[in-house]
Protein backbone atom coordinates (compact mmCIF):
# COMPACT_ATOMS: atom_id res chain seq x y z
CA UNK A 1 0.00 0.00 0.00
CA UNK A 2 1.35 3.14 -0.79
CA UNK A 3 2.36 6.04 1.60
CA UNK A 4 -0.45 8.95 1.96
CA UNK A 5 1.05 11.84 1.94
CA UNK A 6 1.07 13.88 5.37
CA UNK A 7 -0.98 17.30 5.11
CA UNK A 8 1.42 20.00 4.16
CA UNK A 9 2.74 22.06 7.18
CA UNK A 10 1.70 25.32 6.61
CA UNK A 11 5.26 27.81 6.66
CA UNK A 12 4.70 31.59 6.74
CA UNK A 13 6.93 33.84 4.13
CA UNK A 14 9.41 34.58 6.49
CA UNK A 15 10.23 31.83 8.47
CA UNK A 16 10.77 29.99 5.21
CA UNK A 17 13.29 32.15 4.13
CA UNK A 18 14.64 31.81 7.85
CA UNK A 19 14.83 28.21 7.86
CA UNK A 20 16.86 28.28 4.65
CA UNK A 21 19.24 30.22 6.04
CA UNK A 22 19.67 27.49 8.44
CA UNK A 23 20.19 24.63 6.39
CA UNK A 24 23.11 26.53 4.05
CA UNK A 25 24.76 28.13 7.20
CA UNK A 26 27.51 26.62 8.47
CA UNK A 27 27.98 28.16 11.83
CA UNK A 28 24.71 26.68 13.33
CA UNK A 29 24.61 23.24 14.80
CA UNK A 30 24.21 20.02 12.57
CA UNK A 31 20.78 19.01 14.76
CA UNK A 32 19.05 22.59 13.54
CA UNK A 33 19.95 22.49 10.55
CA UNK A 34 18.80 18.66 9.64
CA UNK A 35 15.45 19.89 11.69
CA UNK A 36 14.92 23.04 9.44
CA UNK A 37 15.17 20.78 6.23
CA UNK A 38 12.68 18.35 8.06
CA UNK A 39 10.50 21.35 8.41
CA UNK A 40 11.06 22.54 4.44
CA UNK A 41 9.93 19.30 2.80
CA UNK A 42 7.16 18.50 5.04
CA UNK A 43 6.25 22.06 4.31
CA UNK A 44 6.48 21.07 1.06
CA UNK A 45 3.47 18.38 1.45
CA UNK A 46 6.14 15.51 1.03
CA UNK A 47 5.15 12.13 3.22
CA UNK A 48 7.14 11.48 6.58
CA UNK A 49 8.49 8.25 5.22
CA UNK A 50 10.16 9.87 2.15
CA UNK A 51 11.33 12.84 4.40
CA UNK A 52 12.79 10.43 6.49
CA UNK A 53 14.47 8.73 3.84
CA UNK A 54 15.91 11.78 2.28
CA UNK A 55 17.18 13.57 5.81
CA UNK A 56 18.40 10.09 6.77
CA UNK A 57 16.17 9.62 10.21
CA UNK A 58 13.79 7.71 11.44
CA UNK A 59 9.49 8.92 10.65
CA UNK A 60 8.98 9.22 14.29
CA UNK A 61 11.56 11.95 14.28
CA UNK A 62 10.11 13.51 11.39
CA UNK A 63 6.68 13.68 13.02
CA UNK A 64 8.11 14.83 16.62
CA UNK A 65 10.05 17.67 14.84
CA UNK A 66 6.92 18.56 12.64
CA UNK A 67 4.50 18.45 15.84
CA UNK A 68 7.86 20.54 17.35
CA UNK A 69 7.40 23.47 15.03
CA UNK A 70 3.57 23.17 14.23
CA UNK A 71 2.98 24.27 17.85
CA UNK A 72 5.71 26.32 18.92
CA UNK A 73 7.25 27.28 15.47
CA UNK A 74 11.22 28.10 14.92
CA UNK A 75 11.79 28.17 18.66
CA UNK A 76 10.34 24.44 18.61
CA UNK A 77 13.55 23.16 16.88
CA UNK A 78 15.86 24.33 19.23
CA UNK A 79 17.11 21.98 21.89
CA UNK A 80 15.04 21.86 24.77
CA UNK A 81 16.75 21.81 28.33
CA UNK A 82 18.30 18.28 29.43
CA UNK A 83 17.25 16.03 32.48
CA UNK A 84 19.19 16.32 35.13
CA UNK A 85 20.01 18.02 38.74
CA UNK A 86 19.40 21.48 38.16
CA UNK A 87 22.09 23.95 37.99
CA UNK A 88 24.19 24.85 41.07
CA UNK A 89 26.13 28.05 39.05
CA UNK A 90 24.09 31.18 38.90
CA UNK A 91 25.09 32.33 35.55
CA UNK A 92 23.63 36.12 35.53
CA UNK A 93 26.27 36.40 38.21
CA UNK A 94 28.98 35.20 35.71
CA UNK A 95 27.73 37.27 33.24
CA UNK A 96 27.25 40.20 35.04
CA UNK A 97 30.97 39.79 36.75
CA UNK A 98 32.67 38.66 33.25
CA UNK A 99 31.07 42.68 32.14
CA UNK A 100 32.66 44.24 35.21
CA UNK A 101 36.47 44.91 34.57
CA UNK A 102 38.59 43.10 36.52
CA UNK A 103 40.06 44.28 40.40
CA UNK A 104 43.44 46.28 40.32
CA UNK A 105 45.14 43.60 42.64
CA UNK A 106 44.91 41.26 39.46
CA UNK A 107 46.75 43.21 37.79
CA UNK A 108 45.24 42.86 34.01
CA UNK A 109 42.54 44.38 32.06
CA UNK A 110 40.56 41.43 30.39
CA UNK A 111 39.18 38.06 32.35
CA UNK A 112 40.35 34.83 31.70
CA UNK A 113 37.74 31.67 32.32
CA UNK A 114 40.87 30.67 34.70
CA UNK A 115 41.06 33.98 36.60
CA UNK A 116 37.06 34.13 36.85
CA UNK A 117 36.64 31.13 37.84
CA UNK A 118 39.54 31.39 40.27
CA UNK A 119 38.16 34.97 41.81
CA UNK A 120 34.31 33.29 41.88
CA UNK A 121 35.29 29.87 43.04
CA UNK A 122 34.31 27.68 40.36
CA UNK A 123 35.48 25.53 37.83
CA UNK A 124 37.13 27.28 34.29
CA UNK A 125 35.40 24.97 32.15
CA UNK A 126 32.35 26.17 33.91
CA UNK A 127 33.32 29.66 32.79
CA UNK A 128 33.83 28.85 29.21
CA UNK A 129 30.38 27.13 29.12
CA UNK A 130 28.72 30.45 30.33
CA UNK A 131 30.56 32.45 27.80
CA UNK A 132 30.40 30.50 24.75
CA UNK A 133 26.31 30.12 25.45
CA UNK A 134 26.36 33.98 26.12
CA UNK A 135 28.21 35.01 23.67
CA UNK A 136 31.11 36.18 25.33
CA UNK A 137 34.32 37.11 24.51
CA UNK A 138 36.13 38.93 26.43
CA UNK A 139 40.11 38.70 25.09
CA UNK A 140 38.39 40.36 21.42
CA UNK A 141 38.73 44.08 20.59
CA UNK A 142 37.23 45.76 17.95
CA UNK A 143 37.78 49.68 16.84
CA UNK A 144 35.40 52.14 15.09
CA UNK A 145 35.32 55.74 14.32
CA UNK A 146 32.62 58.38 14.07
CA UNK A 147 32.97 60.23 10.93
CA UNK A 148 33.20 64.12 10.73
CA UNK A 149 32.36 64.44 6.94
CA UNK A 150 29.42 66.63 6.88
CA UNK A 151 28.84 65.36 3.67
CA UNK A 152 29.06 62.29 4.70
CA UNK A 153 25.46 61.33 3.83
CA UNK A 154 25.52 62.36 0.55
CA UNK A 155 28.29 60.53 -0.39
CA UNK A 156 27.35 57.37 0.88
CA UNK A 157 24.18 57.62 -1.16
CA UNK A 158 26.43 57.95 -3.91
CA UNK A 159 28.13 55.46 -3.22
CA UNK A 160 25.48 52.80 -2.27
CA UNK A 161 23.19 53.97 -5.47
CA UNK A 162 26.36 53.10 -7.62
CA UNK A 163 26.39 49.42 -5.86
CA UNK A 164 23.00 48.57 -6.03
CA UNK A 165 21.54 50.59 -8.95
CA UNK A 166 24.67 51.47 -11.52
CA UNK A 167 23.90 54.14 -14.41
CA UNK A 168 23.08 52.10 -17.86
CA UNK A 169 25.82 51.20 -20.00
CA UNK A 170 28.25 52.51 -17.51
CA UNK A 171 31.05 50.57 -15.72
CA UNK A 172 31.06 51.17 -11.80
CA UNK A 173 35.14 50.71 -10.26
CA UNK A 174 36.43 50.51 -7.35
CA UNK A 175 39.82 52.57 -6.66
CA UNK A 176 42.08 51.75 -4.14
CA UNK A 177 46.00 51.26 -3.48
CA UNK A 178 48.26 48.75 -0.99
CA UNK A 179 51.60 51.20 -0.74
CA UNK A 180 54.88 50.36 1.04
CA UNK A 181 54.73 46.70 -0.57
CA UNK A 182 58.34 45.22 0.51
CA UNK A 183 60.46 43.66 -2.11
CA UNK A 184 62.44 40.60 0.22
CA UNK A 185 64.81 38.01 -0.55
CA UNK A 186 66.61 35.05 1.12
CA UNK A 187 70.22 36.20 2.14
CA UNK A 188 70.82 32.39 0.64
CA UNK A 189 68.61 30.19 -1.91
CA UNK A 190 65.82 28.18 -0.56
CA UNK A 191 66.34 24.18 -0.18
CA UNK A 192 64.09 22.23 -1.68
CA UNK A 193 62.39 19.34 0.14
CA UNK A 194 64.24 16.21 -0.06
CA UNK A 195 63.76 13.14 1.49
CA UNK A 196 63.32 13.12 4.84
CA UNK A 197 63.97 16.45 5.00
CA UNK A 198 61.22 19.15 4.42
CA UNK A 199 61.80 23.01 2.44
CA UNK A 200 64.14 25.25 4.10
CA UNK A 201 65.04 28.69 4.04
CA UNK A 202 67.38 30.85 5.92
CA UNK A 203 66.54 33.00 8.79
CA UNK A 204 67.53 36.56 7.55
CA UNK A 205 66.29 38.29 4.19
CA UNK A 206 67.90 41.54 2.55
CA UNK A 207 65.38 43.91 1.53
CA UNK A 208 65.32 45.29 -2.12
CA UNK A 209 63.07 48.27 -1.79
CA UNK A 210 59.14 48.86 -1.79
CA UNK A 211 56.53 49.36 -3.82
CA UNK A 212 53.17 50.56 -4.34
CA UNK A 213 50.30 48.56 -6.16
CA UNK A 214 47.43 50.79 -7.75
CA UNK A 215 44.39 48.48 -8.30
CA UNK A 216 40.80 49.42 -10.06
CA UNK A 217 37.90 46.60 -9.16
CA UNK A 218 34.88 46.32 -11.56
CA UNK A 219 31.90 45.36 -9.80
CA UNK A 220 30.08 43.69 -12.12
CA UNK A 221 32.81 41.32 -13.85
CA UNK A 222 35.37 41.41 -11.01
CA UNK A 223 37.89 42.34 -13.60
CA UNK A 224 41.35 44.25 -11.85
CA UNK A 225 42.93 46.65 -13.94
CA UNK A 226 46.51 47.16 -12.13
CA UNK A 227 49.79 49.13 -11.99
CA UNK A 228 52.63 48.67 -9.57
CA UNK A 229 54.43 52.56 -9.37
CA UNK A 230 57.45 53.06 -7.33
CA UNK A 231 56.23 56.12 -5.32
CA UNK A 232 52.71 56.94 -4.02
CA UNK A 233 52.22 60.80 -4.99
CA UNK A 234 49.59 62.36 -7.20
CA UNK A 235 51.26 61.92 -10.35
CA UNK A 236 51.88 58.33 -9.90
CA UNK A 237 48.11 57.99 -9.21
CA UNK A 238 47.21 60.24 -12.40
CA UNK A 239 48.92 57.95 -14.63
CA UNK A 240 47.06 55.08 -13.08
CA UNK A 241 43.66 56.93 -13.83
CA UNK A 242 45.11 57.27 -17.44
CA UNK A 243 45.47 53.87 -17.65
CA UNK A 244 42.12 53.03 -16.61
CA UNK A 245 40.56 55.42 -19.25
CA UNK A 246 42.34 53.67 -21.91
CA UNK A 247 41.36 50.20 -20.19
CA UNK A 248 37.81 51.21 -21.08
CA UNK A 249 37.53 53.35 -24.21
CA UNK A 250 34.48 55.25 -24.88
CA UNK A 251 33.00 53.80 -21.86
CA UNK A 252 30.80 55.95 -19.09
CA UNK A 253 33.15 55.56 -15.61
CA UNK A 254 32.25 55.92 -12.25
CA UNK A 255 35.12 55.51 -9.75
CA UNK A 256 34.64 54.88 -5.94
CA UNK A 257 37.70 56.14 -4.10
CA UNK A 258 38.08 57.08 -0.52
CA UNK A 259 39.20 60.58 0.48
CA UNK A 260 43.34 59.98 -0.06
CA UNK A 261 45.06 63.76 -0.31
CA UNK A 262 46.85 62.21 -3.86
CA UNK A 263 43.22 61.89 -5.04
CA UNK A 264 41.72 65.78 -4.29
CA UNK A 265 44.42 67.35 -5.48
CA UNK A 266 44.46 70.20 -7.85
CA UNK A 267 45.98 68.37 -10.92
CA UNK A 268 43.44 65.24 -10.33
CA UNK A 269 40.37 67.51 -10.14
CA UNK A 270 41.54 69.00 -13.39
CA UNK A 271 42.51 65.73 -15.19
CA UNK A 272 38.45 64.51 -14.03
CA UNK A 273 36.94 67.99 -15.25
CA UNK A 274 38.68 67.66 -18.42
CA UNK A 275 37.14 63.74 -18.85
CA UNK A 276 33.88 64.11 -18.21
CA UNK A 277 32.93 60.62 -19.11
CA UNK A 278 34.88 59.45 -15.67
CA UNK A 279 33.12 60.23 -12.53
CA UNK A 280 34.20 60.10 -9.36
CA UNK A 281 32.50 59.18 -5.94
CA UNK A 282 34.49 59.96 -2.67
CA UNK A 283 33.95 58.75 0.41
CA UNK A 284 35.84 58.60 3.93
CA UNK A 285 36.22 54.70 4.44
CA UNK A 286 34.97 52.61 1.56
CA UNK A 287 34.95 49.77 3.86
CA UNK A 288 31.42 51.01 5.59
CA UNK A 289 29.71 49.83 1.93
CA UNK A 290 32.12 47.08 0.88
CA UNK A 291 31.74 43.38 2.29
CA UNK A 292 31.98 43.37 5.69
CA UNK A 293 35.77 42.71 7.04
CA UNK A 294 37.20 42.87 3.89
CA UNK A 295 38.74 46.07 2.17
CA UNK A 296 38.58 46.86 -1.88
CA UNK A 297 42.18 45.76 -2.76
CA UNK A 298 43.13 42.85 0.21
CA UNK A 299 47.00 42.32 0.39
CA UNK A 300 49.33 40.67 -1.97
CA UNK A 301 49.67 37.62 -0.14
CA UNK A 302 48.89 36.50 3.56
CA UNK A 303 50.82 36.62 6.63
CA UNK A 304 51.60 32.84 6.87
CA UNK A 305 53.19 33.09 3.30
CA UNK A 306 56.83 33.14 2.89
CA UNK A 307 58.32 36.69 1.56
CA UNK A 308 58.41 36.80 -2.27
CA UNK A 309 61.80 35.00 -3.63
CA UNK A 310 63.58 36.72 -5.83
CA UNK A 311 66.58 36.26 -8.49
CA UNK A 312 70.01 36.30 -6.73
CA UNK A 313 71.95 38.25 -9.52
CA UNK A 314 75.63 39.46 -9.08
CA UNK A 315 76.00 43.47 -8.86
CA UNK A 316 75.69 45.51 -5.76
CA UNK A 317 72.20 46.26 -6.12
CA UNK A 318 70.86 43.10 -7.42
CA UNK A 319 68.32 45.00 -9.85
CA UNK A 320 65.27 43.59 -11.19
CA UNK A 321 64.04 45.20 -14.22
CA UNK A 322 60.30 43.72 -13.85
CA UNK A 323 59.34 45.14 -9.81
CA UNK A 324 59.40 48.97 -10.06
CA UNK A 325 60.39 49.63 -6.70
CA UNK A 326 62.72 52.30 -5.39
CA UNK A 327 66.27 51.02 -4.34
CA UNK A 328 67.54 51.53 -1.04
CA UNK A 329 70.91 51.32 0.71
CA UNK A 330 72.57 47.78 0.63
CA UNK A 331 71.93 46.89 4.11
CA UNK A 332 73.38 44.28 6.19
CA UNK A 333 71.32 40.53 6.70
CA UNK A 334 69.06 40.74 9.76
CA UNK A 335 70.31 37.52 11.58
CA UNK A 336 66.94 36.53 13.10
CA UNK A 337 68.69 33.14 15.48
CA UNK A 338 71.23 33.42 18.33
CA UNK A 339 74.44 31.46 16.92
CA UNK A 340 77.10 33.27 16.97
CA UNK A 341 79.21 34.58 14.30
CA UNK A 342 83.09 34.09 14.41
CA UNK A 343 85.36 35.03 12.40
CA UNK A 344 87.48 33.21 9.97
CA UNK A 345 90.51 34.57 11.19
CA UNK A 346 90.17 33.44 14.70
CA UNK A 347 89.76 29.53 13.35
CA UNK A 348 85.63 29.86 13.25
CA UNK A 349 83.91 29.39 10.14
CA UNK A 350 82.42 32.78 8.89
CA UNK A 351 78.42 33.51 8.27
CA UNK A 352 78.87 32.97 4.25
CA UNK A 353 81.00 30.05 4.04
CA UNK A 354 78.31 28.51 5.92
CA UNK A 355 75.25 29.53 3.81
CA UNK A 356 78.04 28.05 0.46
CA UNK A 357 78.38 24.91 2.21
CA UNK A 358 74.72 24.34 2.17
CA UNK A 359 74.06 25.53 -0.98
CA UNK A 360 73.22 22.45 -2.89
Amino acid sequence: MANRPAPGLWISEIERVELQRLTRSSSVSAGLAQRARIVLLAGEGVANTAIAERVGVSRPTVIAWRGRYQGKGLAGLEDAPRSGRPRRVDRAKVIAATLRPPPKRYGVTHWSTRLLGKHLGIGDATVAVIWREAGIQPWRAASFRFSTDPELVGKVTDVVGLYLAPPENAVVLCVDEKSQIQALDRTAPILPTQPHLIERRSSDYVRHGTTTLFAALEIATGTVTAACKPRHRRQEFLAFLRQVARAYPETELHLVMDNYAAHKTPEVKAWLAANPRVASALHTNPRLVDEPRRGLVLDHRTPSHPPRHLPIRQGPQRQDPHLHRRLEPQMPPLHLDQDSRGDPQEGQPSDHIRRAALAP
